[in-house]
């Protein structure tokens, strides 16, 4: 007698920083942020470093001291990724994600001394945050876990995903008229802005003509 596998669901994944992940099935998983949460104990700990005299045995202390700082906040930010991409693997066959460029995103906005860059500060308090989130490793781990159990990760453009409803298709930007809620302009329909757009991602990795194709299509006509 052959037994066969019962087929695991489709999921879609909206990465984001409010919300770590929302899937389209209405769970979403709270950030961990365990870069923030460590940042005072590191700054006070690079202070103490500036303070110590070069080639003291205080320095290399308090050197190490950073370190520590640092390993435990990747170790903990790696346990957070492990866990959460391995519970998605075990419960989907097939997970879609946003093909974000992360390098591009968390690019630093210093500029030249012929063109400096504005609001300095607070784009580099955002690419903390992007880092801090490890949307990079996430993925990796995700595309391998997933593969292993005879599955795949499926990465889409995230174009739109945002501002697309889920159920009638219409783009427009005033759909999302906050962070957290989505009301479409055409259908009136109200739902979660993260589940939304992790909707729309499943969508379009299940769909040869994808909805941000088709906005593009309809404006050119």
């Amino acid at each position: 007698m052959i037994v066969r596998a019962v087929p695991l669901d489709e999921v879609g994944a909206e990465l984001g920083m409010a919300v770590f992940a929302a899937l389209s099935d209405g769970t979403g998983i709270a950030p961990a942020n365990h870069g923030q949460k460590a940042l005072r104990a590191l700054r006070k700990a690079q202070r103490a470093l500036a303070r110590k005299t070069r080639g003291s045995t205080n320095r290399r202390k308090a050197v190490r001291r950073i370190a520590r700082i640092q390993m435990r906040v990747a170790d903990a930010r790696k346990d957070f990724l492990h866990k959460h991409s391995t519970i998605i693997a075990k419960t989907h066959g097939v997970v879609g994600v946003e093909a974000l460029p992360v390098r591009s995103l968390s690019a630093s906005a210093t500029g030249t001394a012929a063109e400096p860059g504005r609001r300095v500060r607070q784009k580099a308090g955002l690419n903390r945050a992007i880092l801090d989130q490890g949307w990079g490793l996430f993925r990796t781990m995700l595309a391998d876990k997933v593969a292993d159990r005879g599955g795949r990760l499926v990465e889409v453009p995230a174009a739109y995903t945002s501002q697309t409803c889920a159920c009638c298709d219409h783009v427009e930007a005033a759909n999302r008229p906050s962070q957290a809620v989505f009301v479409c302009g055409r259908c009136g329909r109200r739902a979660n802005a993260d589940t939304n757009a992790a909707t729309n991602i499943l969508r379009r990795a299940d769909s040869a003509l994808k909805p941000v194709e088709r906005h593009r299509a309809q404006a050119a006509q």
